[in-house]
Protein backbone atom coordinates (compact mmCIF):
# COMPACT_ATOMS: atom_id res chain seq x y z
CA UNK A 1 0.00 0.00 0.00
CA UNK A 2 1.51 3.42 -0.94
CA UNK A 3 2.56 5.80 1.83
CA UNK A 4 0.75 9.11 2.20
CA UNK A 5 3.01 12.00 1.11
CA UNK A 6 3.66 14.85 3.50
CA UNK A 7 2.12 18.26 2.92
CA UNK A 8 5.52 19.74 2.16
CA UNK A 9 6.16 17.03 -0.47
CA UNK A 10 2.82 17.77 -2.11
CA UNK A 11 3.65 21.49 -2.26
CA UNK A 12 6.96 20.70 -3.98
CA UNK A 13 5.16 18.40 -6.41
CA UNK A 14 2.88 21.32 -7.34
CA UNK A 15 5.81 23.65 -7.93
CA UNK A 16 7.48 21.19 -10.30
CA UNK A 17 4.18 20.46 -12.06
CA UNK A 18 3.41 24.15 -12.54
CA UNK A 19 6.90 25.28 -13.61
CA UNK A 20 7.86 22.09 -15.49
CA UNK A 21 11.39 22.90 -14.42
CA UNK A 22 13.28 21.49 -11.42
CA UNK A 23 15.71 24.42 -11.23
CA UNK A 24 12.92 27.02 -11.19
CA UNK A 25 10.84 25.00 -8.71
CA UNK A 26 13.86 24.67 -6.41
CA UNK A 27 14.45 28.42 -6.57
CA UNK A 28 10.83 29.18 -5.71
CA UNK A 29 10.94 26.71 -2.82
CA UNK A 30 14.28 28.05 -1.59
CA UNK A 31 15.82 24.57 -1.88
CA UNK A 32 18.78 23.14 -3.69
CA UNK A 33 17.91 21.27 -6.85
CA UNK A 34 19.36 17.96 -5.53
CA UNK A 35 17.20 18.25 -2.40
CA UNK A 36 14.09 18.87 -4.52
CA UNK A 37 14.90 15.99 -6.86
CA UNK A 38 15.41 13.68 -3.89
CA UNK A 39 12.04 14.68 -2.38
CA UNK A 40 10.19 13.98 -5.65
CA UNK A 41 12.03 10.67 -6.08
CA UNK A 42 11.09 9.56 -2.54
CA UNK A 43 7.50 10.62 -3.17
CA UNK A 44 7.43 8.48 -6.32
CA UNK A 45 8.85 5.54 -4.38
CA UNK A 46 6.26 5.97 -1.62
CA UNK A 47 3.39 6.11 -4.14
CA UNK A 48 4.86 3.36 -6.32
CA UNK A 49 4.44 5.37 -9.53
CA UNK A 50 6.50 7.71 -11.68
CA UNK A 51 5.17 11.28 -11.54
CA UNK A 52 7.46 13.09 -14.00
CA UNK A 53 9.27 12.17 -17.20
CA UNK A 54 12.60 13.97 -17.10
CA UNK A 55 14.94 14.79 -19.97
CA UNK A 56 17.74 17.27 -20.45
CA UNK A 57 15.35 19.70 -22.10
CA UNK A 58 11.99 19.36 -20.32
CA UNK A 59 9.99 17.89 -17.45
CA UNK A 60 6.51 16.53 -18.10
CA UNK A 61 3.86 14.95 -15.92
CA UNK A 62 3.30 11.26 -16.50
CA UNK A 63 -0.21 9.88 -16.73
CA UNK A 64 -0.14 9.14 -13.00
CA UNK A 65 1.21 12.62 -12.25
CA UNK A 66 -1.56 14.18 -14.32
CA UNK A 67 -4.15 12.19 -12.37
CA UNK A 68 -2.61 13.28 -9.07
CA UNK A 69 -2.33 17.00 -9.92
CA UNK A 70 -5.98 18.14 -9.51
CA UNK A 71 -6.32 16.19 -6.27
CA UNK A 72 -3.19 17.80 -4.82
CA UNK A 73 -4.29 21.28 -5.97
CA UNK A 74 -7.63 20.81 -4.23
CA UNK A 75 -6.05 19.45 -1.03
CA UNK A 76 -3.56 22.30 -0.78
CA UNK A 77 -6.23 24.93 -1.48
CA UNK A 78 -8.56 23.42 1.14
CA UNK A 79 -5.76 23.26 3.70
CA UNK A 80 -4.66 26.84 3.09
CA UNK A 81 -8.24 28.09 3.30
CA UNK A 82 -8.94 26.17 6.51
CA UNK A 83 -5.69 27.31 8.12
CA UNK A 84 -6.32 30.94 7.13
CA UNK A 85 -9.74 30.74 8.79
CA UNK A 86 -8.23 29.10 11.87
CA UNK A 87 -5.57 31.80 12.04
CA UNK A 88 -8.31 34.43 12.24
CA UNK A 89 -9.86 32.55 15.16
CA UNK A 90 -6.52 32.18 16.94
CA UNK A 91 -5.58 35.84 16.50
CA UNK A 92 -8.98 37.15 17.64
CA UNK A 93 -10.01 38.43 14.21
CA UNK A 94 -13.02 36.13 14.23
CA UNK A 95 -15.14 34.57 16.95
CA UNK A 96 -17.90 35.42 19.43
CA UNK A 97 -17.66 37.55 22.57
CA UNK A 98 -20.29 38.00 25.27
CA UNK A 99 -19.74 41.24 27.16
CA UNK A 100 -21.53 42.19 30.35
CA UNK A 101 -21.85 45.80 31.52
CA UNK A 102 -23.68 47.91 34.02
CA UNK A 103 -26.49 49.77 32.22
CA UNK A 104 -24.80 53.15 32.75
CA UNK A 105 -21.53 51.89 31.23
CA UNK A 106 -23.33 50.01 28.46
CA UNK A 107 -25.16 53.17 27.42
CA UNK A 108 -22.19 55.54 27.46
CA UNK A 109 -18.68 54.10 27.14
CA UNK A 110 -19.12 50.54 25.89
CA UNK A 111 -20.52 51.60 22.48
CA UNK A 112 -17.26 53.45 21.79
CA UNK A 113 -15.26 50.30 22.58
CA UNK A 114 -17.44 48.17 20.31
CA UNK A 115 -17.40 50.67 17.44
CA UNK A 116 -13.63 50.90 17.50
CA UNK A 117 -13.12 47.15 17.82
CA UNK A 118 -15.43 46.07 14.99
CA UNK A 119 -13.71 48.60 12.72
CA UNK A 120 -10.56 46.46 12.95
CA UNK A 121 -12.20 43.05 13.56
CA UNK A 122 -15.51 43.11 11.66
CA UNK A 123 -15.85 39.31 11.64
CA UNK A 124 -16.15 39.10 15.45
CA UNK A 125 -19.69 38.65 16.76
CA UNK A 126 -20.37 40.69 19.91
CA UNK A 127 -23.23 40.04 22.35
CA UNK A 128 -23.97 42.67 25.02
CA UNK A 129 -25.73 41.92 28.30
CA UNK A 130 -26.56 45.01 30.37
CA UNK A 131 -27.39 43.91 33.90
CA UNK A 132 -26.96 44.89 37.53
CA UNK A 133 -23.69 43.97 39.23
CA UNK A 134 -24.94 40.85 41.01
CA UNK A 135 -26.27 39.36 37.79
CA UNK A 136 -23.09 40.23 35.90
CA UNK A 137 -20.89 38.43 38.41
CA UNK A 138 -23.16 35.41 38.42
CA UNK A 139 -23.01 35.26 34.61
CA UNK A 140 -19.22 35.55 34.69
CA UNK A 141 -18.92 32.71 37.20
CA UNK A 142 -21.30 30.50 35.18
CA UNK A 143 -19.38 31.15 31.95
CA UNK A 144 -22.29 32.97 30.32
CA UNK A 145 -20.17 36.07 29.72
CA UNK A 146 -16.49 36.51 28.93
CA UNK A 147 -15.89 39.95 30.41
CA UNK A 148 -17.87 42.46 32.41
CA UNK A 149 -17.62 46.20 32.99
CA UNK A 150 -18.86 46.29 36.53
CA UNK A 151 -18.28 47.57 40.06
CA UNK A 152 -15.44 46.15 42.13
CA UNK A 153 -16.02 42.51 43.24
CA UNK A 154 -16.43 41.53 46.87
CA UNK A 155 -14.54 38.23 46.59
CA UNK A 156 -11.31 36.97 45.06
CA UNK A 157 -12.86 34.80 42.36
CA UNK A 158 -12.49 37.65 39.88
CA UNK A 159 -9.73 39.86 38.56
CA UNK A 160 -10.57 43.55 38.35
CA UNK A 161 -8.96 46.26 36.22
CA UNK A 162 -10.25 49.62 37.56
CA UNK A 163 -11.18 52.18 34.92
CA UNK A 164 -13.06 55.02 36.57
CA UNK A 165 -14.28 56.41 39.86
CA UNK A 166 -18.00 57.15 39.87
CA UNK A 167 -18.90 59.82 42.43
CA UNK A 168 -22.27 60.11 44.15
CA UNK A 169 -24.24 63.22 43.20
CA UNK A 170 -27.48 64.82 44.32
CA UNK A 171 -30.15 64.70 41.58
CA UNK A 172 -33.19 66.98 41.63
CA UNK A 173 -35.68 68.93 39.50
CA UNK A 174 -34.03 71.55 37.30
CA UNK A 175 -35.03 75.09 38.25
CA UNK A 176 -35.92 74.16 41.83
CA UNK A 177 -34.46 75.84 44.92
CA UNK A 178 -31.68 73.22 44.90
CA UNK A 179 -30.56 74.22 41.42
CA UNK A 180 -27.67 76.48 42.42
CA UNK A 181 -23.92 76.33 41.66
CA UNK A 182 -21.47 74.42 43.80
CA UNK A 183 -21.42 71.15 45.75
CA UNK A 184 -24.27 70.19 48.05
CA UNK A 185 -23.98 68.97 51.64
CA UNK A 186 -25.47 65.57 52.48
CA UNK A 187 -27.81 67.28 54.92
CA UNK A 188 -29.77 68.47 51.85
CA UNK A 189 -31.26 64.99 51.61
CA UNK A 190 -32.70 65.01 55.12
CA UNK A 191 -36.35 65.99 55.41
CA UNK A 192 -36.91 65.97 51.64
CA UNK A 193 -39.00 63.40 49.71
CA UNK A 194 -36.46 60.78 48.66
CA UNK A 195 -36.67 58.59 45.59
CA UNK A 196 -34.72 55.33 45.50
CA UNK A 197 -33.67 52.68 43.03
CA UNK A 198 -34.79 49.10 43.62
CA UNK A 199 -33.26 47.41 46.65
CA UNK A 200 -31.39 44.75 44.61
CA UNK A 201 -29.49 47.23 42.42
CA UNK A 202 -25.83 48.22 42.83
CA UNK A 203 -26.90 51.88 42.55
CA UNK A 204 -29.20 51.47 45.56
CA UNK A 205 -26.48 49.68 47.52
CA UNK A 206 -24.12 52.58 46.86
CA UNK A 207 -26.64 55.28 47.80
CA UNK A 208 -27.66 53.43 50.99
CA UNK A 209 -24.01 53.06 52.02
CA UNK A 210 -23.37 56.72 51.25
CA UNK A 211 -26.36 57.89 53.30
CA UNK A 212 -25.29 55.68 56.20
CA UNK A 213 -21.77 57.09 55.98
CA UNK A 214 -23.23 60.60 56.12
CA UNK A 215 -25.41 59.64 59.10
CA UNK A 216 -28.69 60.28 57.29
CA UNK A 217 -31.75 58.05 57.54
CA UNK A 218 -34.39 58.27 54.79
CA UNK A 219 -37.53 56.38 53.93
CA UNK A 220 -38.00 56.29 50.16
CA UNK A 221 -41.24 57.78 48.92
CA UNK A 222 -40.99 55.70 45.72
CA UNK A 223 -38.72 52.87 44.58
CA UNK A 224 -38.15 52.16 40.88
CA UNK A 225 -36.03 49.71 38.90
CA UNK A 226 -35.40 51.82 35.77
CA UNK A 227 -33.31 54.97 35.67
CA UNK A 228 -35.50 56.53 32.99
CA UNK A 229 -38.46 56.19 35.41
CA UNK A 230 -36.41 57.87 38.09
CA UNK A 231 -35.76 60.73 35.69
CA UNK A 232 -39.47 61.18 35.11
CA UNK A 233 -40.29 61.26 38.82
CA UNK A 234 -37.58 63.83 39.53
CA UNK A 235 -38.57 65.99 36.56
CA UNK A 236 -42.13 66.04 37.90
CA UNK A 237 -40.87 67.47 41.20
CA UNK A 238 -41.78 64.39 43.27
CA UNK A 239 -38.50 64.28 45.13
CA UNK A 240 -34.73 64.00 44.83
CA UNK A 241 -32.25 61.14 44.90
CA UNK A 242 -28.59 60.20 45.17
CA UNK A 243 -27.02 58.46 42.16
CA UNK A 244 -23.58 57.72 40.72
CA UNK A 245 -22.62 60.46 38.28
CA UNK A 246 -22.30 57.99 35.36
CA UNK A 247 -26.05 57.34 35.47
CA UNK A 248 -27.16 60.94 34.88
CA UNK A 249 -27.34 60.58 31.08
CA UNK A 250 -29.72 57.65 31.49
CA UNK A 251 -32.33 59.74 33.29
CA UNK A 252 -33.24 61.00 29.81
CA UNK A 253 -34.92 64.23 30.91
CA UNK A 254 -33.69 67.81 30.49
CA UNK A 255 -35.71 68.84 33.54
CA UNK A 256 -33.24 67.01 35.79
CA UNK A 257 -30.19 68.69 37.34
CA UNK A 258 -27.44 67.51 39.65
CA UNK A 259 -24.73 68.69 42.04
CA UNK A 260 -21.79 66.87 43.56
CA UNK A 261 -22.08 65.81 47.20
CA UNK A 262 -19.26 66.37 49.67
CA UNK A 263 -18.34 65.71 53.30
CA UNK A 264 -18.05 62.83 52.72
CA UNK A 265 -17.18 62.24 49.08
CA UNK A 266 -18.57 58.81 48.23
CA UNK A 267 -17.78 56.98 45.01
CA UNK A 268 -17.69 53.55 43.42
CA UNK A 269 -15.06 52.09 41.10
CA UNK A 270 -16.07 50.62 37.75
CA UNK A 271 -13.67 48.39 35.89
CA UNK A 272 -13.18 45.30 33.77
CA UNK A 273 -13.74 41.98 35.54
CA UNK A 274 -13.15 38.36 34.56
CA UNK A 275 -12.90 35.03 36.35
CA UNK A 276 -9.54 34.23 37.95
CA UNK A 277 -7.70 31.40 36.19
CA UNK A 278 -10.10 31.18 33.24
CA UNK A 279 -8.43 31.89 29.91
CA UNK A 280 -10.25 34.17 27.52
CA UNK A 281 -10.86 33.23 23.92
CA UNK A 282 -8.57 34.94 21.40
CA UNK A 283 -11.42 37.24 20.35
CA UNK A 284 -12.21 38.19 23.95
CA UNK A 285 -8.51 38.72 24.67
CA UNK A 286 -8.27 41.02 21.65
CA UNK A 287 -11.35 42.98 22.74
CA UNK A 288 -10.03 43.34 26.29
CA UNK A 289 -6.67 44.65 25.08
CA UNK A 290 -8.31 46.99 22.57
CA UNK A 291 -10.72 48.42 25.18
CA UNK A 292 -7.97 49.11 27.70
CA UNK A 293 -5.82 50.83 25.07
CA UNK A 294 -8.74 52.94 23.87
CA UNK A 295 -9.72 53.88 27.40
CA UNK A 296 -6.15 54.98 28.10
CA UNK A 297 -6.15 57.08 24.91
CA UNK A 298 -9.52 58.63 25.80
CA UNK A 299 -8.20 59.73 29.19
CA UNK A 300 -5.05 61.37 27.87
Amino acid sequence: MPHTPSLSSLRLFLKVAHTQNFSEAARLANLSQPALSRTIRLMEEDLGVRLFDRSSRKVELTGAGGMLLPTVERLIADFDHAFAALSKDLTGMRGRIVIGALPSFAATTLPQFIKGFIAVSPAVEIVVRDEIAGTLYRQLRDGQTDLAFVTEPEDRDFTFEPLLSDRCVLVFQAGSALDVPGPAPWSTVAGTPFLAMAAHSSVRALSDAALAQAGIVVKPLYEVSQLVTMGGLIAAGLGLTVLPQSTIKMLADRSVAWRTLEDPVVERRIGLAQVVGRSLSPAATAFRSFSLRLWHDMKE
